[in-house]
């Protein structure tokens, strides 16, 4: 069977995969439905995200990846499989039981600051669903090389990406990260702070995915001129347990964002605080780098900017970065040992 090289961005909310010569063949919400009691799994990705918040008793739709790191090991294992698979064109309802496995190369971004432990989680899941090698590049660092910057230059390059599970904040030169910091606050603490505010201020519960909608139709960071932006969140009224409807403006979904923002922006000063002085020089040259969904945020960059006073720039399409640079690297074998990628044979 022909193998490809695959790129992984192995997100907590999404999960990319870009398969070498052929660009991104996946996009797809990184859940998974399956049985409570045999365990065995009924539905990965976008059919799995459907699910949640509307399964019966003996289905339950789970998130294998909490903050970035593997929570369900052998979930992710068959999530990992069923990707491999997918992109190999391989028929998809038999595929846990097909005996002859594609053995492709494998790139998988991962958080800078993950323990020894969960590494090797990541590697092992890899090579479990049928990789014949499995490589683990930090986020900040792919998603340095997916924008095009020049890593491998004795000058520093900063970048910060938002995903849904951590937020990576980072100073690259000559190939390495010179400081770095992994914030677990992200996408899924912003929609944390939404379903909060409509508990305490509304006494409203919404779900996590009416949550992600909002934050996408009004959320904000720093005023925009549009501030008249209104949109309606429908949930349930916590006093008498009926449906409730409420028309909530984009002033207030700000206020509710505004906590995390603020840990985002703290996390960014403290690494330029940490910055050797001839680098810093540079990134008031350059610039600071966003990549991630989160970087979608609008006003992120306008606030961040306001607070740093330095210029803020998103990428082109920060979404993919982490998977674009993972590719670059399949590309590029010197690349591969010159970023200082930890790898790993079976």
């Amino acid at each position: 069977m022909l193998s490809f090289d695959i790129g992984i961005d192995l997100g907590t909310v999404n999960t990319l995969v870009l398969v070498k010569g052929k660009g991104i063949l996946i996009r797809e919400p990184t859940v998974v439905a399956i049985h409570k009691k045999t365990r065995q799994v009924l539905a990965i990705g976008s059919e799995a995200k459907r699910m949640i918040g509307r399964t019966p008793a003996a289905i339950e739709a789970v998130r294998p990846l909490r903050d970035g790191v593997i929570s369900d090991f052998d979930t992710t294992e068959a999530m990992l499989r069923y990707f491999i698979y997918k992109v190999h064109n391989t028929p998809g309802k038999g595929f846990f039981s097909l005996p002859k496995i594609p053995r492709p190369r494998v790139v998988v971004g991962i958080p800078s600051g993950v323990t020894e432990v969960e590494r090797r989680a990541v590697q092992d899941a890899c090579l479990s669903a049928g990789a014949r090698e499995a490589y683990l590049i930090e986020e900040p660092m792919a998603a340095a090389i997916g924008a095009k910057l020049p890593v491998e230059a004795p000058e520093g390059v900063m970048v910060v990406d938002i995903g849904g599970g951590t937020t990576e904040i980072a100073v690259i030169s000559l190939g390495g990260m010179v400081v770095n910091k992994s914030l677990r606050v992200a996408g899924d603490e912003l929609d944390e702070e939404i379903i909060n505010y409509m508990r305490v201020r509304y006494g409203m519960l919404i779900g996590e995915r009416t949550a992600e909608d909002v934050k996408i139709d009004v959320g904000s960071a720093y005023p925009t001129g549009k501030d008249d932006m209104a949109t309606v969140v429908r949930g349930r009224d916590l006093a008498t347990g009926l449906p409730k409807s409420i028309k909530i403006s984009a002033a207030e979904i700000r206020e509710a964002l505004s906590s995390t923002v603020t840990q985002i922006i703290s996390g960014v000063q403290e690494i330029l605080e940490e910055t050797p002085p001839e680098l810093l020089t540079d990134i008031v040259e350059r610039g600071i780098f966003l990549a991630g969904g989160g970087s979608l945020l609008r006003g992120l960059d306008k606030r961040l900017a306001e607070e740093t006073k330095l210029p803020i720039y998103v990428a082109t399409d920060p979404l993919t970065t982490v998977v674009r640079g993972c590719g670059e690297v399949l590309n590029n074998l010197d690349l591969l040992s010159k970023v200082k990628v930890t790898g790993g044979l079976r």
